[in-house]
């Protein structure tokens, strides 16, 4: 997608290294929404409905792989969190030993 076209969403996180500060993730919604023109007459295409239930597939293993995400962020969140209590904790002890 290109940045400021219509229905276009940010993400809030900052873009890895390899992708450039325009790139935007699909989304699972993006996915289910997207629509192909039929070919012309004589020509050879995809049947409409087995692309219709493919990108539906594709979206919800999209939707499952943003669910797992948001909880591995979470749980790393959980884990800093915990680790910064333990080492202030453990500097405390250190320094009233050295008084």
């Amino acid at each position: 997608m290109r940045a400021g076209r219509p229905g276009a969403i940010r993400q809030a996180s900052k873009p890895a290294n390899y992708r450039s500060a325009v790139y935007l993730p699909l989304r699972p919604w993006q996915v289910r929404e997207r629509r192909f023109r039929h070919t012309r007459f004589g020509r050879r295409g995809l049947d409409p409905v087995e692309v219709q239930e493919f990108l539906d597939r594709v979206a919800d293993d999209l939707s499952a792989v943003y669910d797992a995400l948001g909880t591995s962020r979470q749980e790393a969140a959980r884990i800093k969190d915990a680790l910064r209590r333990w080492q202030s904790e453990h500097a405390r002890r250190a320094n009233a030993g050295e008084r």
